[in-house]
């Protein structure tokens, strides 16, 4: 698509519930964890359910996927966007976390709008890098920091430290790119690109996940219902949002969501698991809330002059 990114009230709501639907994922993966459930089957698990969820609908709707004839390299790119959605960096995550801190896991998520920036600034129309939009995502970025607090940057003394750093960095990298290519494919329907993303990511996880931890486990009534939970919530619905977000307004507004996550996960810890809340949250979210407004302060004030 090579129309410039718009961006309206629903734009910043679908936003918005992205933040908290994939800041409260982090406390259901830690019960399917607990349950017993590996972490590669788990990520093939959610994204396989979500996968058929989203097949069912559209085939019951029956729409082609793209308004115009699809190219080779669309199919190419739709490949790659598979993998970089959900297959790569769900993998290099569950490597990666074994050895570093689950604090700098979430520094390099939040780094994923840093990284989109200056992608985007060389292959997407009108995503433009400006000094004030630059500043604005440094300082949401610093907020994030904050938030999270010094684990963010504690070593774990482990042997692999510093490949599971790499790998951390690069599962966000993965994520920056594929909204950067997701972008850029031609008109589809967004309910159809969802649907055939997930279909891609569950051809190419199912085979990981049984590669390395072997054949699935039998889950419990209790494993089977969070597992239905992060299939139809956060992967299949947040990905149908995540695709309309990013085709209309664009990956840099996109990744706005990547602060959220964090914030969403200290308070729904505090109010649903009774988990402390850092004496950091208020500063944090004040910094957060600054460099939005910063970076999208033309969005913000055409929304308040409508």
């Amino acid at each position: 698509m090579d129309t410039p990114p718009r961006i309206t009230p629903l734009s910043w709501l679908m936003v918005a519930i992205l933040g908290f639907t994939w800041g409260g994922t982090f406390m259901v993966t830690e019960i399917a964890l607990g349950e017993g459930m590996p972490p590669f089957w788990l990520a093939a698990s959610r994204v396989t359910i979500a996968a058929v969820l989203m097949g069912v609908i559209w085939t019951i709707m029956g729409r082609p996927l793209f308004t115009e004839k699809t190219t080779p390299a669309a199919k190419r790119d739709m490949l790659i966007i598979g993998g970089l959605s959900s297959t790569v960096p769900f993998s290099l995550l569950a490597w990666g976390q074994q050895h570093v801190t689950s604090g700098f896991a979430g520094v390099s998520m939040a780094a994923v709008a840093l990284i989109v920036l200056p992608i985007a600034h060389f292959t997407i129309q009108g995503e433009k890098m400006t000094p004030r939009k630059t500043i604005g995502f440094l300082i949401g970025f610093i907020g994030v920091v904050i938030l999270i607090g010094t684990q963010a940057f504690v070593s774990t003394g482990a042997s692999l430290e510093t490949a599971g750093r790499i790998a951390c960095v690069l599962a966000a990298s993965c994520y920056a790119v594929g909204s950067i290519m997701l972008r850029r494919l031609p008109a589809a329907h967004p309910i159809g690109l969802a649907t055939v993303l997930l279909i891609i990511g569950a051809v190419m996880t199912i085979p990981l996940a049984w590669t390395i931890e072997g054949p699935p486990p039998l889950p419990t009534p209790t494993l089977f219902l969070v597992l239905a939970f992060l299939g139809l919530v956060p992967t299949a619905g947040a990905n149908f949002l995540r695709v309309l977000v990013v085709r209309s307004a664009g990956p840099v507004f996109m990744s706005l969501v990547n602060y959220q996550v964090p914030v969403w996960s200290v308070i729904l810890g505090a109010l649903i698991l009774g988990e402390p809340l850092p004496r950091s949250l208020l500063l944090a979210m004040a910094l957060i809330l600054l460099g939005v407004g910063l970076s999208q302060y033309g969005a913000i004030k055409r929304l308040f002059n409508r």
